[in-house]
C-alpha cells in the first residue's frame, strides 16, 4: 500500500487576478449546495423537529434579535474598517470581486442563499451536536481566507457564536438566518457600491 505524502500538498494565496469572476460565481454556488447537501444528511440522523426549528414564533421577536444583532455586528465591522490598516482585513480581494459587478437582486440572492445553506448547517445541525463554541470554531475555519489574519479569524468565531447564541435566545432559525442575510447583504452593498463612487 502506498503512503500518501502529506508534505506534497502546498497551499498558496489565491491571487483574484487568476480567478475568473464566472468561476467564482459557481464555486459559490456549488461549494453552496455541498453545504446544503451535508446538512440536509446530517438531519437524516438527528431528525429534528423542522416546524419547531423554522417556527417564526413571535415574528417581531426573531426580527429584533436578527436585525439587531446584525446592526451590532455591521457597527464592529465599521470600526474595524477605520481603526486597522487595510492589510490585516484583506481576504486577498475575493469579497470584493464577488460583489462589485453584481446587480442588488444579485446580492441579495446570494446573501439568502448564503444565510440559508450555512446555518442550516453550522446552527440548526452541527451545533446541536458540539455546541456554539466548537461549531463557531469549526466555521471560522472553513473561512480559509481570513485565517491568515488573527483579527479576521476572532471577528467570524464571534459572529459564529453570536449567530449561535441568538438561535438559543429564540428557539428559532429564522433568527440567525436574518441576522446572516442583513450582514452579508449590507456588506455585499458597501462593496459594491463603494467602489462606484471611487
Amino acid at each position: 500500500m502506498k503512503k500518501f505524502d502529506f508534505k506534497r500538498i502546498k497551499l498558496r494565496k489565491i491571487n483574484p487576478d487568476e480567478i475568473d469572476e464566472r468561476f467564482l460565481i459557481a464555486n459559490l454556488y456549488v461549494t453552496q449546495l455541498i453545504v446544503f447537501l451535508a446538512a440536509v444528511v446530517l438531519m437524516l440522523f438527528q431528525k429534528p423537529d423542522l416546524r419547531a426549528m423554522f417556527s417564526p414564533g413571535s415574528g417581531y421577536t426573531i426580527l429584533l434579535w436578527g436585525a439587531g444583532f446584525a446592526v451590532a455586528v455591521l457597527l464592529v465591522d465599521l470600526l474595524v474598517s477605520r481603526w486597522v490598516p487595510p492589510e490585516v482585513t484583506d481576504d486577498g480581494g475575493i469579497n470584493e470581486m464577488l460583489f462589485k459587478n453584481r446587480p442588488l437582486w444579485h446580492i441579495a440572492l446570494i446573501s439568502l442563499i448564503v444565510a440559508f445553506c450555512e446555518e442550516l448547517l453550522f446552527r440548526g445541525t452541527i451545533q446541536a451536536w458540539w455546541g456554539p463554541y466548537w461549531t463557531s470554531i469549526l466555521f471560522a475555519a472553513i473561512h480559509v481566507r481570513y485565517l491568515q489574519h488573527w483579527l479576521m479569524t476572532g471577528l467570524v468565531f464571534s459572529i459564529s457564536y453570536g449567530l449561535g447564541w441568538i438561535y438559543i435566545q429564540t428557539g428559532s432559525l429564522l433568527t440567525p438566518i436574518i441576522a446572516h442575510f442583513l450582514i452579508d447583504f449590507v456588506m455585499g452593498c458597501i462593496l459594491r457600491y463603494r467602489r462606484e463612487e471611487s
